[in-house]
């Protein structure tokens, strides 16, 4: 099967889809290493590996990109997070096939304005478009997809926007109505009541996403139990994870005056030129530098 055939069965097959963060190839080589059944291309963990917020300021060129080369490094299925669509529904229509032929599986797109600002950032401006605005943009990246496996995932934020459930359950079956697979609903509430509650209200019009980086005690059997989520993303954990662990180096590094201590304590570089591919290139130079 395709990566898209895979993650569209997934979907409909009732077994929990896991997804984990990546920025680069790398971390997605070593998500995939460890078990994930797909990869999420994270808008959030390429500006942090930037340095730059999470508020539309990379191109989607470089975003594209960066989807390219994981989805040439992994086998496992690839989500795109493509934040608003870079634009309107026509943007939208335009990017979906580059997505597609960079080797994509699905499409996550928000409902938020363009330019966004990050859904988990205090304070944020969280502000939405019109529902015919965002049904317009889903009917245009389904359209234009050239696979019909290919997923299109509307992403609703009106709860982290603070407009309540009932406009949540509204949007979600616009966008249902509008042609998107699956909705992928949002909190930022530190307790997951929020999200369970809509749960339970949805009527099952397509799978449910969920992302619980705000409310880590809900649990991967916990998810499956609700029986309407079909993919759980862990959406910051790699780029959160490198950062921790170089400041804890780099800190060590600074006290002790030298990597003597440290060394032992980090990948040998053969392990990294493992990550790296270094055997299969000595097999194509044993095969082809006559």
């Amino acid at each position: 099967m395709t990566a898209a055939q895979t993650l569209r069965a997934a979907l409909s097959g009732g077994k929990l889809f896991t997804a984990m963060a990546a920025h680069n190839p790398l971390s997605a080589k070593l998500a995939e290493r460890a078990g994930f059944d797909g990869i999420w291309g994270s808008g959030f963990e390429l500006a942090a590996s930037y340095a730059v917020p999470d508020a539309n300021i990379l191109s989607m060129g470089t975003h594209l990109e960066m989807i390219r080369a994981i989805a040439a490094t992994v086998s496992v299925p690839v989500i795109a997070d493509i934040d608003t669509g870079f634009g309107n529904a026509v943007n939208v229509h335009y990017i979906v096939p580059q997505y597609e032929a960079a080797g994509a599986a699905a499409i996550v797109m928000e409902d938020k304005t363009f330019p966004k600002d990050t859904s988990l950032r205090a304070g944020g401006r969280q502000e939405l478009v019109r529902i015919e605005e965002f049904q317009g943009k889903v009917a245009a990246a389904v359209a234009a997809r050239r696979n019909k496996d290919f997923v299109v995932v509307a992403r609703v934020e009106a709860l982290i926007a603070g407009l309540g459930p009932d406009e949540a359950l509204q949007r979600a079956e616009a966008y249902v109505q509008a042609g998107a697979d699956a909705i992928l609903i949002h909190s930022k509430q530190r307790a997951p009541d929020e999200i369970l509650s809509f749960v339970r209200a949805w009527p099952g019009h397509a799978p449910l996403v969920l992302v619980p980086t705000a409310y880590p005690q809900l649990t991967e059997a916990d998810i499956a139990a609700l029986g309407k989520v079909g993919i759980v993303i862990y959406g910051n954990h790699a780029i959160r994870a490198a950062v921790g662990a170089m400041e804890k180096v780099f800190a060590q590094i600074r006290r002790d005056g030298g990597i003597r201590q440290v060394d032992a304590e980090l990948p040998s570089v053969r392990h990294i030129m493992d990550l790296q591919g270094d055997d299969r290139m000595r097999d194509v130079e044993a095969r082809f530098l006559k």
